[in-house]
């Protein structure tokens, strides 16, 4: 783990990325309905919904915007039914692509994603053609940008709550955990005074891919043209420094 840095690297370019496209609600709206769909739509029971919320309203998200994300994942939207539908295939280059979607119109949201696949010269696949190449994982994030979070504390609380590692970078702990205790970890951590500032259960390739700068060029592309849906909530690559 130590030598891949999420935190680092691809949440650094995402968040870059969400600024400069005006894809901050949108990424808020996606951790709210996550954090809803994972703990119910609660927030007084459910604290990563609690963060998510008090993280989109840091960002001036209005409270229509959250409300929206709450009832998309508890199935309270008047008037609509959203469907999660995970697509497979290769970037430009053989990179391994997944993308993750919510929808009320499949056949739409579908065309989307094949268009910027074939445009960049990449293929979709059948469900688990690229997943194999990727692990699934909690991942939380706690920075300690002001240096008052002792690494022995942390790293045994984190242990002891069932998280399987713990990576020490300058200014944050990234903790990683199977995904059936990822819960545990996160509701022990916040029990405890840590604040999380990321929590989510995530696909890490095993293996990163380095293409051909012509080849680069298009993934990046790629990526770009499916940040561009509304619809896409994640997309998962194995492309080597993204940024």
């Amino acid at each position: 783990m130590a030598g891949h840095s999420k935190w680092k690297n691809i949440q650094r370019r995402k968040n870059a990325q969400d600024a400069k496209k005006g894809k901050i609600f949108m990424r808020h709206a996606k951790d709210i309905y996550t954090a809803a769909k994972q703990g119910g739509g609660d927030p007084d029971t459910n604290p990563s919904l609690r963060t998510a919320i008090d993280k989109a309203k840091g960002d001036n998200m209005p409270n229509d915007n959250i409300d929206r994300a709450v009832k998309k994942a508890t199935g309270t939207l008047d008037g609509a039914s959203f469907e999660e539908i995970t697509y497979e295939g290769y970037g430009p280059g053989g990179v391994a692509v997944i993308v993750q979607v919510l929808t009320d119109n499949k056949n739409r949201t579908a065309a989307e994603v094949r268009h910027a696949f074939k445009k960049n010269d990449g293929n979709l696949g059948e469900n688990g053609s690229v997943s194999f190449m990727f692990d699934r994982k909690g991942y939380i994030v706690v920075t300690n940008e002001d240096g008052s979070i002792d690494e022995d504390e942390i790293s045994l609380e984190a242990i002891e709550a069932g998280a399987d590692d713990i990576v020490t970078q300058d200014d944050a702990y990234e903790i990683y955990t199977a995904p059936e205790n990822f819960t545990n970890v996160c509701d022990d951590l916040r029990e405890s005074g840590y604040e999380l500032e990321e929590s989510e259960i995530t696909f890490f390739p095993q293996t990163l891919s380095n293409p051909a700068e012509d080849d680069l060029k298009k993934m990046l592309n790629l990526i770009d043209m499916l940040e561009d849906s509304e619809d896409v909530q994640d997309i998962y690559h194995n492309l080597e420094d993204a940024e």
